[in-house]
This record gives structure tokens, sequence and C-alpha cells, in this order.
């Protein structure tokens, strides 16, 4: 008998090992920003304000996205906002039909602009939203920050049930969060979704219900990242004292089973 329960339990821990190393996350896709131009295999520029469809980019946002208000510098990416007369201008890029992910583990490491009027973010939509429109297509967002809210921390969720002033999200205070570096990481698998901030548990949204109207999460999904002036969330005011901004942007990875 005490032979068996030595066994079973034996049997136990390598049945246990072998299932944690087949959960173990893998790097699939990285990028560094290395180099002195941005990766056009790899990121789309997404330029203008919005029209005619969607002026100020669907938030009454203030800025003109171009090409040029960016740099890769030391292997990171430098978004710049500017305020030029009456003009502000910045740079929003995509992975949209390039990079594309279902699940995962997704983060960024970055160090966020300083200034009331300023929105830099880091975020996903689903790669069908040319088919469905926003909000089917769903919306992830890892990283979000207003200027008007000092060491606060947006993570969010949009679909068909909750979008606009959504529901699924969470605020968090971070003390000095503006200081340095800091990771902003998205967990999300086929039964929840759940954000870190340096390795912190933010947010979980774990529904019980997985109807396309809550959950639009079985698909693959393209990342954003840009730095917004003004709008509906970042604004209405803006400090104009301010420019020009940083968002500076170190890496993005990404990992799977």
């Amino acid at each position: 008998m005490v032979k068996l329960r030595s066994y079973i339990l034996i049997m136990c821990v390598i049945l246990t090992a072998i299932s944690c190393t087949k959960k173990k996350k893998i790097l699939v896709w990285e990028e560094n920003f290395d180099g002195n131009i941005l990766n056009e295999a790899i990121w789309n520029y997404e330029v203008g304000d919005g029209c005619p469809n969607l002026c100020g980019w669907g938030n009454n946002e203030l800025q003109l996205y171009t090409n040029k208000n960016h740099r890769l510098k030391d292997g990171k990416l430098i978004i710049t906002a500017k305020k030029q007369d009456s003009l502000y201008t910045s740079t929003r890029i995509t992975t949209k039909a390039k990079k594309e992910f279902q699940y995962g583990k997704i983060e960024l490491r970055a160090k966020l602009p300083i200034g009331k009027g300023l929105w830099p973010a880091f975020w996903m939509l689903g790669s069908n939203i040319s088919e469905v429109g926003w909000p089917a297509c769903g919306e992830i967002d890892i990283l979000e920050y207003v200027g008007k809210e000092p060491q606060t921390i947006f993570t969010s969720l949009h679909t068909p049930d909750s979008f606009g002033e959504t529901i699924n999200t969470r605020k968090t205070i971070i003390e000095n969060i503006e200081q340095g570096f800091h990771v902003y990481t998205v967990g999300w698998t086929k039964e929840k979704i759940v954000f870190y901030v340096d390795d912190q548990l933010v947010y979980t949204f774990s529904p019980k219900k997985h109807s396309k109207e809550i959950w639009p999460f079985d698909q693959p999904f393209y990342i954003i990242v840009n730095l917004a002036i003004g709008g509906n969330f970042g604004g209405p005011e803006v400090d104009n004292t301010i420019f020009p901004q940083e968002f500076i942007i170190d890496y993005i990875k990404v990992y799977q089973e």
C-alpha cells in the first residue's frame, strides 16, 4: 500500500510538471524598434484627421496624424506630439493585416508623456472591423492615460454590449506612473481577459456568457499605438504650454502557449 501511494504521488508530480510545461508561454513576436526607420512590413501609418467618416477619429480629437511625428533612437520608438501655430500633430501606427494575434500575453514597456490634453494609448481592435464595424469587432485597451488625471491608468474593453462609456473598465491610481518606464500587459484567453501594470493585476473581465455581444474576442486582433490630443476623453482642455511631448516605447512583446 505504501509503495502504491508513493507511485501515485510520483505520477501526480510528473503529470503536473508536464501540464505546466505545456502551458508555458513562448515569445512569438517582439518589436524592439531597432534601426533608424519603422518597419513598414509590420506597421501601417494612419494619417490625417479621420475624415470623411470619423472626423476627429470618432472622438473629436484635435491632432492631425502624420508619418513624421516619430523617430527611432537607441532601440526606442519616440512619438512626439507638437503644436505649430493652431495645428496639433502626432503619430498613430497599427499592425492591421500584417501582425494579428488571437489570445496570449501582449505587453508594452513605455514612458508616458505629461500634460493636460494628452492621451497616449496602446490598444487592439478586431481584424474584422472593416466587415462588421465598431464596436462589433471588439476593442482591448491595454493602456490609456489622460494628462488631466495624473497618476491614473485606464484599462478597458468595448463590445456591442458595452461601448462608448463602457462599464468594462478600471481606473487604477499608481503613484509616480509618469516617472520612468513601466510595463503594461494584457493576458487574453478563451475564458477571460486580465490586465496588469508592472505585474500588478489591475482588472479582470470574465463574463459568464460568451455571446458575440458580450465577448467578440474569439478572433485575431491587431495592435495600435498612438498619442492623441484633446477629444472626448483626453480633453476638452489642452495646455498649449506643454508641447512638444514624447510617448516613448521601448518594446512590444507577444507570448502564446
